[in-house]
């Protein structure tokens, strides 16, 4: 982040929050909190913008709040993002080393250089290339190849990928507000950033952030990204079916999802009812807390069908040392650690933040905070999710050329399903 006092912000752009933070690294380079922000949003569905007017109106309210607690202007935006269509696909290039057949920085720029430039089809942009491994004459795999001795080395690696119609959405968005658009992380990237730590990744595990509009899963195993995957169901589609099967309206569901729902309704043992009140002279009608927790676990039994289906898919799920951290707002139901570990077969446990800044902590401690916090460590620290990716070659530090003037009073009129993952995007 450009500016005078080395300020980071980032916004969490989600299906019904934006949740944006801003911060700084100290002297003894710890993470210090210097802005926290929370909106509900609005033009968002399954995260994917669809109304550009109303997302602008949630930027400028989200960094309003967060503009009246600094001292300097905010000039660039990083965001956590997560549209339904995003996705990491497969890339490989090789080269021959040079006369001395020793692999050199030149060579891993070259082959870095071929794959951050390389044409997709479909309409796809890359975000963001991450090596996962270095194979020297076939044979010899290095995680830090530089110096070894061979004539040939092969690069692989995962292209983070956005279609270019959300990626132009993003900036209009930005543009309008009147600040520019910085670095776009993917969000199952940033929140495995403040919920995994190294030895995790290590070992191999997944996170499975399910949110409000998406399900979003990344896989890690000996410390690259393996596999992501944004499944277009989470909460909403579940308070829908509680809609439905009570036969009230979205409000009122959403407040039996989060006051009385539970994910598994065999572990529900009394009979207990509540009450919903009807209006307009309707007679009020009772269900048991047991029926609400199978519609519930209905539904979220088929998303976590899904989420072990792209496990499997990731090609290390039985690899995998750890298991499944669970996170997002409709991981607190109760019993879905068990719900998860029954369908998928692999240990699970709550996601609790690994990212401890050096003030402001009751603040950024809860779950709904977690993307936002990897995301901004990832802003302060220039390093993307994965351990094993290298510095860009020629790397050089924004410069934010928009300002921020009236801000509060920035606001102006402005203007599928899920992949399956069973193909790679196409390359040119």
């Amino acid at each position: 982040m450009a500016s005078k006092s080395n300020l980071s912000v980032v916004i969490d752009i989600g299906t019904s929050k934006l949740v944006a933070l801003a911060g700084r690294v100290t002297e003894l380079g710890k993470m210090e909190i210097l802005g926290v922000a929370k909106t509900p949003s609005k033009g968002i569905k399954r995260g994917v913008i669809f109304n550009l007017a109303d997302v602008i109106e949630s930027i400028t309210k989200v960094l309003g709040l967060l503009d009246d607690q600094l001292e300097d202007e905010i000039e660039v935006v990083d965001v956590a993002y997560a549209g339904k269509e995003m996705k990491t696909v497969n890339y490989q290039a090789s080269r021959f080393t040079g006369e001395g057949g020793v692999v050199s920085n030149f060579d891993i720029d070259e082959l870095y250089n071929e794959a951050k430039n390389v044409e997709l089809k479909s309409g796809y942009r890359i975000l963001k290339v991450i090596p996962t491994s270095f194979v020297i004459d076939d044979e010899i795999e290095e995680l830090k190849p530089v110096g070894v001795t061979g004539k040939k080395i092969e690069a692989r690696y995962k292209l983070v990928v956005i279609p270019e119609v959300d990626l132009i959405n993003l900036q209009r968005v930005f543009e309008s507000v009147g600040v520019e658009l910085g670095e776009v992380y993917h969000s199952s990237l940033a929140i495995a950033e403040a919920v995994l730590p190294k030895h995790e990744k290590e070992m191999g595990t997944v996170v499975l952030d399910m949110g409000a509009g998406t399900s979003n899963l990344a896989v890690f195993y000996e410390n690259s990204l393996v596999h992501t995957a944004v499944i277009p169901f989470a909460g909403e589609v579940i308070t829908n079916d509680l809609k439905c099967g009570c036969a009230t309206f979205m409000e009122k569901a959403e407040l039996l999802k989060v006051k009385y729902g539970q994910a598994l309704g065999d572990q529900i043992k009394s009979e207990d009812t509540v009450t919903i009140a009807k209006n307009n002279g309707w007679e009020p009608k009772e269900i048991t807390i047991k029926s609400l927790a199978y519609i519930i676990q209905a539904r979220l039994e088929e998303i976590v069908e899904i989420v072990n289906s792209e496990i499997e898919k990731s090609g290390v799920k039985d690899l995998l040392g750890t298991g499944i951290v669970v996170t997002g707002g409709t991981s607190s139901l109760e019993n879905i650690i068990t719900l998860v570990k029954y369908h998928t077969g692999m240990d699970a446990r709550m996601a609790y933040s690994v990212v401890h800044p050096v003030n402001r902590k009751d603040e950024v401690k809860s779950p709904d905070m977690y993307t936002a916090l990897g995301a901004l460590k990832l802003a302060l620290t220039n390093v993307e999710a994965p351990v094993r990716i290298l510095p860009e070659p020629g790397n050089k530090s924004r410069s934010g050329k928009s300002i921020f003037p009236n801000f509060k009073g920035a606001l102006q009129s402005a203007i599928n399903f899920f992949d399956d993952g069973s193909e790679d995007l196409e390359l040119k």
